[in-house]
């Protein structure tokens, strides 16, 4: 009976200490989880970026998108992105710049000439007016002793003062276009992948009442 009792007694100590072991989970793979968790990098368009600089910087001041796509052109050099120093393409930037200043300037000018004429002729023609068509002394138009001629000339000039501010416009918008084309170009980029092929073949013209006829043509692939 004693020995019987022991052997209760044993049983229910061994009972007793596995119910009070912890319960180890087993370790999640924390780092799987978190390569699965992990989104790819978006894509970042550089061309559209620097486009939008350049164009931005060529609205606030003509010439200044060229400036900037120069620092883009020695940036790559100095970088070593490029082979070479790009002398030639950095003596076009420059020439740009310079085209865009020349060109201004002479539009600039063009403009104060005739609207300086067409002033002249204007007051000279409201001075005949109030002085029964007599020449303004002052003014050296009186070799004009028609009036109609005072009238085509003074038209001529607001014309032509008209014509040079709108060139003086365009080429405004063609600076900033011209920067925001190189910029983008810039970024375009073309590798040996690329490549093309021509073969034959024949095109459905017309499906029109169930007739379907086909003429010969050429199908051009591009492998990008």
């Amino acid at each position: 009976m004693r020995a019987l009792l022991l052997s209760l007694m044993v049983l229910l100590t061994f009972a007793s200490a596995r119910a009070q072991n912890p319960v180890v989970k087993k370790p999640i793979d924390t780092i799987q989880n978190r390569v699965d968790t992990i989104k790819p990098a978006p894509y970042i368009n550089k061309g559209k970026i620097a486009g939008k600089k350049a164009f931005h910087r060529s609205l606030i001041f003509p010439g200044l998108g060229q400036i900037y796509n120069y620092g883009l052109v020695v940036d790559d050099v100095k970088s070593g992105a490029v082979k070479g120093n790009k002398v030639a393409q950095k003596l076009y930037i420059i020439g740009k710049i310079g085209a865009i200043y020349a060109g201004g300037t002479l539009l600039v000018m063009s403009y104060i000439d005739n609207n300086k004429n067409y002033r002249l002729f204007l007051d000279e023609l409201q001075y005949r007016k109030l002085h029964n068509n007599a020449p303004d002394p002052e003014n050296g138009l009186a070799q004009y002793t028609n009036t109609d001629a005072l009238v085509v000339a003074k038209n001529i000039y607001k014309r032509n003062r008209e014509v040079v501010l709108i060139s003086l416009v365009g080429l405004y918008g063609l600076n900033a276009l011209d920067a925001y084309i190189t910029a983008r170009l810039k970024y375009f980029n073309v590798d040996d992948n690329l490549s093309f092929k021509i073969s034959p073949s024949l095109i459905n013209s017309n499906t029109m009442y169930g007739y379907n006829p086909v003429v010969p043509g050429l199908k051009l692939t591009i492998k990008l």
